[in-house]
């Protein structure tokens, strides 16, 4: 079973994987702008070298350098020199939200919606097979992931549900699977948990988590992969309401609730 995915960098491992397809720079400015403005690298947070930076997510040294360029030219990035130099995280909370934003407004609501049926396919066929081979020390990382996830934060709430399903998805034992939740995590995790933002939602996704934890307890998988999905599902209903709501009233959009 995979080691590193489901633990304390689990959310770290979603954002340093490897791309897929052509390595532009814009993927990388992407990926990390993402990672940047949900939250997941922090402010002040030392970025890889750009060699290191380039090995990990599989594209070419002039690559990375490119797109930590433009990520410095946005003010997410501030490079320094020297022994203790490098690039480091520059995250404006307000910018930030405003970036989301946007992007949700320039998607479409079948763009949206096929995003989150992928991803809902891939997280429940996880959560099923996982119902199926979990151990007892499973049940019980699972149930730690929980009982550590801070609810009090957009943020936080995020990378709970970020660890929490790769945790399943190394306990299903599959590479695939731990694969796939990765790149998706990457590509539609900060927009589709953007409801993060209301505690109401973060608390559903603990009961979520918890209705998860049981089902697989139970060795039910259908029950487990219903939980997974539904949860997926509120998600989108959500986001997509939040994108009529920017469409509607865009210069508000900044004003609403806590940035990410």
């Amino acid at each position: 079973m995979p080691q590193a995915t489901g633990r304390a960098d689990a959310t770290h491992a979603v954002v340093f994987s490897p791309l897929d397809g052509a390595g532009r720079a814009e993927l990388v400015e992407q990926r990390l702008t993402d990672a940047i403005v949900a939250g997941v690298l922090r402010d002040g947070e030392r970025l890889p070298s750009e060699s290191e930076l380039a090995k990990r997510l599989g594209v070419a040294v002039v690559t990375a350098r490119e797109a930590l360029v433009a990520l410095r030219d946005k003010g997410l990035v501030l490079t320094r020199r020297g022994r203790d130099g490098g690039s480091f995280v520059t995250h404006d909370r307000d910018a930030a939200g405003r970036m989301l934003d946007a992007r949700v407004r320039a998607l479409s609501r079948i763009e949206l919606r096929d995003l989150s049926l992928h991803y809902a396919a891939i997280a429940g066929m996880a959560a099923e097979v996982a119902a199926d081979r979990a151990s007892d020390d499973d049940l019980t990382s699972l149930a730690d992931i929980d009982a550590r996830a801070d609810l009090t934060s957009a943020g936080g709430a995020r990378r709970a549900i970020g660890r929490f399903q790769l945790e399943i998805a190394a306990v299903s034992q599959s590479p695939r699977l731990v694969h796939e939740e990765l790149r998706l995590q990457a590509e539609a995790g900060p927009l589709l948990w953007l409801c993060m933002r209301e505690q109401a939602y973060r608390d559903r996704s603990r009961q979520a988590r918890l209705d998860v934890i049981q089902a697989i307890r139970a060795v039910d998988p259908a029950a487990a992969r219903r939980a997974t999905t539904e949860h997926i599902t509120a998600a989108v209903e959500w986001l997509i309401d939040e994108k009529a709501r920017l469409e509607a009233s865009p210069a508000l959009a900044p004003e609403k609730g806590p940035r990410p």
